[in-house]
């Protein structure tokens, strides 16, 4: 199966690329907020099983080391994708930084679409105000993230544009993405994984621009192993074959079910494995924490400063994982050795565990209790004369798990009162290696107050 397409929404800032992103998604993945500058890394939205839409930062002129990297990014995106979508504000007059971001994509001889967003306002511009930046007018859009306007037509485009035959569904039962920095030992896990099982089904290499990937028959069920290139931080990667991975590994993350992040067992942890767990957990998928090459553990053990005896490296190894991902307390820990095959196979079992988790949908009944329970052991905090009443939760969504909290003022429920209930909910039930999210919604003035908070609560 072929990794999914890539379109790419580029852009100044506040033009209403995340929100666009969000309405062709039907949820709300990217932030929108009316400051500019909000996405600062690329999201990556799966539409309608067809191609993948990404999000990127906007584009402005780099100030600083960071911004750099932020330009980088977008221009990584433009590269890796197949259709390129510049999205202007077309209540605004297009100025000489629009032109440049509409030079750079029909430079790159891909398909190039303008979205003229917001044009649901009065003070929208005519279409005719747009033509100087050179972009078919049979590739132009009107677009409005709050009405909908011209996406369906922005989607029938992007199909035909792409040729793409009818959704066929997969024939895989479930789908493990190998993620993690270069030369922690995904190649050499993906290759001991192929060759543990004796029921291979195919087994085919990926190209530059696609991801190595391996079928397997476990437990009766066909399980597909994606096998990513490393990824470094983003100025530190090298142009070319680098590039491409970075954008192949968020699309990655995207396709799996249940992604193995990577840790090598003999180098210290760094950022990069928390920021690449973080964008694993935004994107609301299983999560395995794997320990590499634990073979070589004993040639790094610790001296006690105390006694001078060794410590045991083991234990020192999970203690600085617990530290290091302790925003992630749900995630099982597995120590493997390719070289020795050492639970390698184990990586099955627990996937299997945490898509059960994953499918899993609590009794409201349950929930309820959970909910009076804690708020009795812990009333939330509130303002002088205003307090969040939590009255009710209900789950509405699983793979992953979603609660939708009900009541008043609950704007001012504060985050560790959200951790707090995602503590006493998985006291109850672990949903072992997922992440779990919640909705707070008001009885009254919904509209005003409705949160879907996508975070680790």
């Amino acid at each position: 199966m072929k990794t999914l397409p890539i379109v790419a929404l580029i852009g100044q800032t506040n033009a209403g690329k995340s929100s666009i992103l969000n309405r062709m998604a039907h949820k709300n993945i990217a932030i929108v907020a009316r400051e500019e500058g909000t996405t600062r890394d690329n999201v990556v939205a799966k539409i309608d099983d067809r191609f993948l839409l990404i999000d990127t930062a906007g584009l402005k002129d780099p100030e600083d080391d960071f911004e750099q990297g932020i330009q980088d990014q977008i221009s990584d995106t433009i590269d890796s994708a197949e259709i390129i979508l510049v999205t202007l504000d077309s209540t605004k007059y297009f100025d000489h930084h629009d032109k440049n971001i509409a030079k750079s994509a029909l430079r790159s001889k891909k398909p190039v679409y303008l979205l003229l967003n917001k044009s649901d306002r009065g003070e929208s511009l005519d279409t005719n105000d747009f033509r100087a930046l050179g972009i078919p007018e049979d590739h132009i859009f009107r677009t409005s993230a709050t009405t909908g306007q011209g996406i369906n037509d922005l989607k029938s485009a992007i199909s035909k544009e792409l040729s793409l035959a009818p959704i066929q569904k997969s024939t895989t039962d479930l789908k493990i993405a190998l993620i993690g920095r270069p030369n922690v030992g995904k190649s050499s896990l993906f290759n001991t994984l192929a060759k543990k099982q004796q029921a291979l089904v195919s087994s085919r290499q990926g190209t530059t621009r696609d991801i190595n990937r391996v079928e397997i028959k476990y437990n009766g069920k066909t399980i597909e192993i994606l096998d990513t290139a490393g990824l470094r931080k983003p100025g530190k990667r090298e142009v070319g074959i680098e590039k491409f991975s970075a954008i192949r590994t968020l699309a990655a993350i995207e396709e799996a079910d249940i992604c193995a992040l990577l840790i090598d067992s003999t180098e210290p942890h760094s950022k990069l494995d928390q920021s690449l767990a973080g964008q694993i957990v935004k994107a609301g998928k299983g999560i395995i924490v794997v320990v590499t090459k634990t073979d070589l553990l004993k040639e790094q053990a610790p001296v006690n400063n105390f006694d001078g005896k060794p410590l045991d490296p083991t234990d020192t190894l999970l203690n600085r994982l617990e530290r290091d991902f302790d925003f992630l307390p749900y995630a099982p820990v597995l120590l493997t050795s390719s070289e020795t095959g050492k639970n390698v196979t184990k990586l099955f079992e627990l996937a299997e565990q945490i898509t059960e988790a994953r499918q899993t949908e609590l009794k409201t009944s349950d929930l309820n209790k959970i909910l009076r329970e804690a708020i009795i052991a812990h009333p939330p905090a509130g303002l002088k004369n205003t307090h969040p009443k939590p009255k009710y939760i209900v789950q509405t969504d699983k793979n992953p798990p979603w609660f939708v909290v009900h009541g008043h003022e609950l704007e001012l429920l504060h985050w560790s009162y959200k951790r707090y209930l995602e503590r006493k909910i998985r006291e109850f039930y672990p949903f072992l290696g997922t992440p779990i999210f919640f909705s707070f919604k008001n009885d009254k003035n919904d509209h005003k107050y409705e949160k879907k908070d996508k975070n680790m609560l």
